[in-house]
């Protein structure tokens, strides 16, 4: 694993044990002879917990096809997984899980004691993007109701699941969730906020459904803070992590830890650049040489991993 800094304010968090785990869950996912003979010589419960749920979490990343593992190294799921403290049997939601990548080793970690849920934007906010059309405005809303399709098919054994947008989440689910996951899924939600209250909405949808003692995970493309808040205002791809971080405690938030996982300090976007000329998407940037082997040189983008919970 790649041995990144944490900071953790002095608010009793420790990222090492999981969360309302008092024993260690059924372990429907196999575990490496090595994994086992560590957990047969742990010394304490707690341990062994840790233990297998690595085992596990390491087992659902390695088992995806090559071209999922081959964006990892980017996106580091195993660590950012592990800063967010999810753990097998944790009920989960996942905002905009999109093609699912994120949702491939979610359904293998959580395993069947689990629960997934995704959710999407709102079925009105496809249109405001301008550039789709009906019939794909059609697609996109009706992904939303066959998130729990997608999911079985991810895992023999994998967790419950059901799809919903942020302005119909089930009232009661309210104060059922663990951890609720924003993976790049910010900038839309900001841009839109204006004119539909679309980023107020989501998190007050998150707030609602998390558990007292759950977290809020989030990773977000992150842009400079000396550049103009027009253009960090989502649009770009890029929000600021100061204004990320007041989003979230206007809706009823504390950020409790930060982390420099998916840090890229190459990516510094003057006001003229967004987020998808980077690899993998080379918006603008593929079709010219010198321009593809400077953003090839920068990597994927600059995201902050962020950690919430109720503010008390």
């Amino acid at each position: 694993m790649l041995n990144k800094s944490i900071t953790l304010p002095a608010l009793g968090l420790t990222l090492a044990v999981t969360f309302g785990c008092s024993e260690a869950p059924k372990n429907e996912l196999p575990v490496a002879g090595s994994a086992q003979k560590m957990v047969e010589q742990a010394k304490s419960p707690e341990k062994a917990i840790v233990t297998v749920n690595q085992a596990k979490l390491e087992y659902a990343v390695q088992a995806r096809n090559d071209e999922d593992k081959s964006r990892d190294g980017a996106r580091n799921p195993i660590e950012t997984l592990e800063f967010f403290q999810v753990a097998p049997g944790m009920v989960v939601a996942e905002a905009l899980p999109g093609g699912g990548w994120y949702s491939k080793v979610l359904a293998r970690y959580l395993g069947s004691e689990g629960t997934l849920y995704g959710i999407n934007y709102n079925d009105d906010m496809w249109a405001r993007f301008g550039f789709f059309d009906e019939e794909s405005i059609q697609k996109s809303i009706e992904q939303t109701t066959k998130f729990p399709e997608m999911v079985s098919g991810f895992a023999e054994q994998g967790p419950q699941s059901s799809g919903f947008t942020f302005n119909s989440a089930p009232k009661e689910l309210a104060g059922t969730v663990d951890r609720v996951l924003f993976i790049r899924a910010l900038h839309n939600l900001s841009r839109f906020e204006n004119e539909a209250d679309t980023m107020s909405g989501a998190l007050a949808a998150a707030h609602m459904m998390l558990k007292e003692n759950g977290l809020v995970g989030v990773v977000q493309h992150q842009g400079p803070e000396k550049n103009s808040d027009d253009w960090a205002n989502g649009g770009s791809g890029y929000l600021k992590k100061s204004a990320v971080i007041e989003a979230f405690k206007t809706a009823g938030f504390e950020l409790v830890a930060e982390s420099d996982i998916n840090e890229n300090r190459k990516d510094v976007p003057t006001e003229e650049e967004i987020v998808w000329r980077l690899p993998p998407s080379y918006s603008g940037t593929a079709d010219d040489p010198l321009l593809k082997n400077k953003v090839d040189a920068i990597g994927e983008s600059n995201r902050m991993t962020l950690l919430f919970k109720k503010a008390q």
